[in-house]
């Protein structure tokens, strides 16, 4: 037997976080103004599902100083409203 660890379920710890990926996807979108969306339309571009984007927005909400984030509307789903600070 080996005990040599499995890399795939070991950390890299180079890539960003979740929520780093999150807030520099928000952040390159909202460059040039206000940005409305739902997370089930981003999630496939940020490799996140709608609901790890829902709960990194609520987060993001208290710690992103760039970022103005509101949550807008709910029909179907939750609209966030992104601007920069």
């Amino acid at each position: 037997m080996s005990a040599t660890a499995n890399p795939s379920t070991e950390p890299d710890v180079d890539s960003p976080s979740k929520e780093e990926r999150l807030k520099g996807f928000l952040l390159s979108k909202a460059q040039d103004g206000e940005l409305y969306f739902k997370s089930k339309f981003i999630a496939e571009e940020v490799g996140l599902s709608p609901k790890e984007i829902g709960a990194l927005m609520v987060k993001l909400k208290d710690s992103a100083s760039e970022l103005t984030i509101e949550k807008w509307s709910y029909t179907s789903a939750t609209t966030w409203r992104i601007e920069p600070a």
